[in-house]
């Protein structure tokens, strides 16, 4: 059984840090490119970060290009976002994504099999 739980999120001041972690299991991390997304209230999900297997190739959304990385340790089975200088538009749910069909990474919804529950980011100013 798949499963992606997300840590890390809280409350932080505005220009503060986080890092959000998504523990997977049940299939094959090392073989699934992964991504972040998040919501916020009364907004669609939006794409933030995506990681291809091997670490080699990233994406990130242009409003946290600079600011947020994305990394994983397949030894672990775990992906990352180092989120800084956050700002109170960052405040959202944000969710780990796995996609099991290709090992690059995908930046919209629709490529992503598996999606965890979320952890909650609020940054106030």
């Amino acid at each position: 059984q798949v499963q992606l739980v997300e840590s890390g999120g809280g409350l932080v001041q505005a220009g503060g840090s986080l890092r959000l972690s998504c523990a997977a299991s049940g299939y094959t991390f090392r073989s699934t490119a992964m991504g972040w997304f998040r919501q916020a209230p009364g907004k669609e999900r939006e794409f933030v970060a995506a990681i291809s297997v091997s670490a080699f190739t990233t994406y990130y959304a242009d409003s946290v290009k600079g600011r947020f990385t994305i990394s994983r340790d397949n030894a672990k089975n775990t992906l990352y976002l180092q989120m800084n200088s956050l700002k109170p538009e960052d405040t959202a749910v944000y969710h780990c994504a796995a996609d099991l069909n290709t090992g690059l990474p995908a930046t919209t919804n629709e490529a992503y099999d598996y999606w965890g529950q979320g952890t909650q980011v609020t940054v106030s100013s």
